[in-house]
């Protein structure tokens, strides 16, 4: 009989194969977790804990958000001790903004906190326990707000940084996640706000729930499939790219016999070459200019079109009243 507080071995070999096929193979090298206490990422610690012995390290994050986060970071610290598991709590210092989009502040503000504290462990990646139920949602998501192939793509299984983020759990249902915690005896918490139809992805998450025929293994999967799409989009678009000319004051390139998505691919890299930060990411109406063979600003980014060459410079500095 297997041990009851150690995952079914199949389950960590199936981690372990799914982490490795997208970081290669992991030698020594160290791996950080971010856990929040829900099912998912209990598991996620409880599979990397047995795959990984002594090559990993924990990290919760306190968003000050909620009550009982204290208490919920305070169970995964003990389970971590239990288990043997190097384990911080990471509080949010900044206060929370009056107006905007909270969720969007507090996932950034959180990501900041997990990689800088990655870094000080020394581990190479770090990894969230995103799985196939939260692509789905994130597709259905998107999809109803009428999104490009990009955002279609979904959540992404690598994303590069410092650390590189890996996402090993996204063909795993939650399912199958929370049953590796119940056989391991690893304690978790649901969070009220999954239910809570106040919230976008809550009444999604309810849609998908009930509707048997909606189901959201085969959502994520075609969420994988346009991912591979946007992969070799992105290619094609990179190849087109280094055809470019670029001088200190410009970037041009010819973007004969290519279709619209590579041009807007273009279009955006050139966006952001003059432009770091990249502006909206909306460039219908730059696209549209420029076919039509005509000037027209992005941002601080000037375009043209003369033929098929679209060239991109610095906006002149407006002028003030």
């Amino acid at each position: 009989m297997p041990r009851r507080n150690a995952p079914d071995a199949a389950a960590v070999a199936r981690f372990r194969g799914d982490l490795e096929a997208l970081t290669g193979p992991l030698g020594a090298r160290r791996l950080a977790l971010a856990v929040s206490g829900g099912a998912d990422s209990m598991a996620m610690l409880a599979l990397a804990a047995a795959a990984y012995p002594g090559q990993i390290a924990s990290a919760t994050v306190d968003h000050g958000l909620r009550l009982e986060s204290p208490i919920e970071a305070l169970m995964v610290a003990q389970y971590c001790d239990r288990i043997g598991v190097p384990h911080a709590t990471l509080a949010i210092s900044e206060a929370r903004p009056a107006t905007g989009n909270l969720h969007a502040w507090a996932r950034e503000r959180r990501y900041a906190l997990l990689r800088d504290w990655a870094v000080a462990q020394g581990c190479a990646f770090l990894l969230t326990a995103h799985h196939a139920d939260d692509q789905a949602e994130t597709f259905l998501m998107r999809a109803a707000r009428g999104s490009g192939i990009a955002g279609l793509a979904g959540i992404r299984a690598m994303v590069d940084g410092d650390p590189p983020v890996a996402r090993p759990l996204l063909g795993w249902r939650a399912a199958i996640l929370r049953a590796v915690a119940l056989r391991a005896d690893v304690p978790f918490v649901d969070d009220p706000s999954n239910i809570d139809e106040r919230y976008e992805r809550a009444r999604v998450r309810a849609m998908l729930d009930t509707l048997e025929w909606l189901d959201g293994g085969r959502i994520a999967a075609a969420a994988s499939h346009v991912a591979e799409a946007d992969a070799a989009l992105n290619q094609i678009a990179d190849a087109a790219w280094l055809r470019r000319s670029e001088d200190a004051a410009e970037v041009a390139f010819n973007v004969e016999a290519l279709p619209r998505e590579i041009r807007r691919r273009l279009a955006r890299l050139a966006i952001r070459t003059l432009q770091p930060d990249g502006g909206s990411d909306n460039i219908e109406a730059l696209l549209d200019s420029l076919q039509a063979g005509k000037t027209a600003t992005h941002g601080d980014v000037i375009a043209s079109a003369k033929g098929e060459i679209w060239r991109f410079a610095p906006a002149p500095p407006r002028r003030s009243h």
